[in-house]
């Protein structure tokens, strides 16, 4: 493997690296939506 495919093998896989990471962290951070509540018609009868 000569010098020059090794920098390019290096700097896509860094690249790769980056991206899955910013969105793997994004992810994480993002805060969940708040689902409806499916039961807040029933919330008044007794069980």
């Amino acid at each position: 493997m000569n010098t020059s495919a090794l920098i390019m093998m290096v700097t896509t896989e860094a690249i790769i690296s980056a991206i899955t990471f910013y969105y793997f962290w994004k992810v994480l951070k993002t805060p969940a939506k708040k689902e409806p509540d499916s039961y807040s018609e029933n919330d008044d009868v007794k069980r």
